[in-house]
């Protein structure tokens, strides 16, 4: 079984860290493959840096689907061009929000997700309650920029634990779900030191994604996903043009 990594942003160190979060989960037999988008922002902070994001997350995708990947997982906390991505391809597509929320819903019943910057918890608050955990969950944000968590020494774990302490004593969290790919790499220590659940999205999405292949499943193609339809794109989206229109 093959995985794909794809990381929306251009940022290399991030899509390296999700890259080693999947490895450490992965079943015996599963190859993780990343990849890093070329063309957008580095980091996803909030709507437009998403939007800008979305045609070349959509470029890697499809690459790894014709290299032979099985399932596609999307390296953004803000599930960044997820519906697109599943219209597009033929393999299951997960997003790490959708997929960490449905697995801290199978272990807590309540619980908060800590993510970066405000901009952000306005975002992840609406994707909760799309995905149906409005009542169950509360979303913190901790003034970290995003590229921040790959500096050692920005004060970003401090401001992490912070906000997990608040979430404990104040929302009365059982289990914490962190609400950024770039924290993948801190989930196992800050279980230990809090003795609570912490999901990381990225693990979760892989073993999610390593079930619904092992199942034969992928994304339905009736109505919302179907492929879209044939027409002519124009500008620098030409490369992303459905049916013959496609290079």
């Amino acid at each position: 079984m093959r995985i794909l990594i794809a990381n929306p942003n251009t940022t290399v160190s991030m899509t390296e860290k999700a890259a080693d979060a999947a490895r450490a989960v992965a079943g015996h037999g599963t190859e993780i493959i990343a990849a890093t988008s070329r063309n957008g922002p580095a980091s996803i902070e909030g709507h437009y840096d998403g939007a800008i994001a979305v045609p070349g997350l959509l470029m890697e995708i499809r690459a790894g689907q014709a290299a032979g990947a099985d399932a596609a997982v999307i390296a953004c906390f803000d599930d960044t061009g997820l519906e697109a991505a599943r219209t597009l391809a033929d393999i299951p597509v997960l997003g790490l929000c959708e997929s960490a929320v449905m697995t801290a819903a199978l272990l807590a019943q309540r619980f908060t997700v800590v993510t970066t910057l405000e901009r952000s918890r306005v975002l992840i608050e609406n994707l909760i309650e799309r995905y149906g955990m409005g009542s169950r969950a509360k979303v913190r944000a901790a003034d970290i920029p995003v590229l921040d968590l790959e500096d050692k020494a920005s004060g970003a774990l401090v401001k992490l634990r912070r906000q997990i302490e608040l979430a404990l004593t104040e929302d009365g969290a059982e289990a914490i779900v962190l609400g950024c790919a770039g924290m993948a790499d801190l989930a196992q220590a800050l279980q230990r030191e809090y003795g609570v659940p912490v999901v990381d999205g990225v693990s979760a999405a892989v073993k999610q994604a390593e079930a619904l292949v092992s199942q034969g499943l992928t994304t339905s193609k009736r109505g919302s996903y179907a492929a879209p339809l044939a027409k002519p794109y124009t500008g620098s989206t030409q490369a992303l043009a459905p049916g013959p229109a496609s290079p």
